[in-house]
C-alpha cells in the first residue's frame, strides 16, 4: 500500500469532526426544540412554550407538547412520551440534538439515555448547530403562526395541527427534491386547489376532497406517569 502511496491502514487518533458524525448517523439522528407564541386569553397576552421534535433522515416531526410554562415534570412526561416503546417519536433512534436551555435538566436526560437514546448538547453561541429543526420553527412561525391572531390555548393547538399536517401531506420541501414527505395516493380527475386556515395554506391535489388519515399531535395535557429509573 505504501509503494501506492497509501497508508496501511487510517489515522484512528483523528477526532471526527461534526460532519462525519452528522454522516455516520444520519439514520438515528433526530432533533428537539422549544419555540414561543403568544396567545390572546382571559389573562391577556400569554406566551406558550412548543416542544417539537424532528427526524433528520425523514424530516418528519411531532409536536411532543404544549405549554404555558414547561416545568420539571412535565419536560419528565415529555421524555417518557418520546422515548414510549411503542409509539414514541423517538423510537429506533440513538442520538437527539438539544440546545443548553436548563430545562433539559439531568432527570430529562435520564429518562431518555434509560430509552435508550443519547442526549447531545449543543456547543455555546453555535445557533446553527441543528438547522433543521431550526428550519422548521422559521417555517411554521413566516407561513401560519406570524399570520394569525389566536384566541386561547385550543386555537393555538387547532393551528399548529393544522400546520403539521400540511408540513406533512400536502407541502412540498426543497431538502427533499419538492416531493412530500408522506404524500397521500394519486387520485384521478382534475387538478384542485385545497386550503387549511381559511385559505392561509394551500395545496393542489386531484380529485376531490381529502383522504387521508391525519396526522396527530398531543391535544390533550399528557397524563403524568412516575419515572422508576434508577
Amino acid at each position: 500500500m505504501k509503494k501506492e502511496g497509501l497508508e496501511p491502514h487510517p489515522d484512528r487518533q483523528k477526532k471526527t469532526t461534526w460532519a462525519e458524525f452528522i454522516s455516520a448517523h444520519w439514520q438515528s439522528l433526530t432533533a428537539i426544540d422549544f419555540f414561543t407564541n403568544e396567545v390572546y386569553t382571559l389573562k391577556g397576552l400569554t406566551r406558550y412554550m412548543v416542544l417539537v421534535a424532528i427526524d433528520y433522515a425523514t424530516r418528519k416531526v411531532e409536536i411532543a407538547g404544549i405549554i404555558e410554562q414547561a416545568h420539571g415534570t412535565w419536560m419528565q412526561q415529555m421524555a417518557r412520551n418520546l422515548t414510549d416503546p411503542l409509539s414514541g417519536f423517538l423510537k429506533n433512534k440513538r442520538y437527539v440534538i438539544r440546545d443548553r436551555d436548563p430545562l433539559y435538566a439531568d432527570t430529562f436526560v435520564k429518562i431518555l439515555k434509560v430509552g435508550g437514546i443519547e442526549a447531545i448538547k449543543s456547543m455555546p453561541m453555535a445557533p446553527n448547530f441543528s438547522p433543521f429543526i431550526e428550519r422548521f420553527i422559521r417555517s411554521i412561525k413566516s407561513e401560519c403562526l406570524d399570520k394569525m391572531l389566536i384566541f386561547g390555548e385550543a386555537h393555538l393547538r387547532y393551528i399548529i395541527k393544522n400546520y403539521v399536517e400540511h408540513y406533512h401531506f400536502e407541502r412540498p420541501h426543497q431538502s427533499l427534491n419538492n416531493n412530500i414527505i408522506d404524500p397521500p395516493s394519486e387520485g384521478q380527475g382534475e387538478i384542485v386547489c385545497h386550503e387549511r386556515l381559511g385559505g392561509l395554506l394551500k395545496f393542489y391535489k386531484r380529485g376531490g376532497l381529502m383522504g387521508w388519515t391525519t396526522f396527530h399531535i398531543a391535544l390533550r395535557k399528557p397524563r403524568l406517569r412516575r419515572f422508576s429509573g434508577k
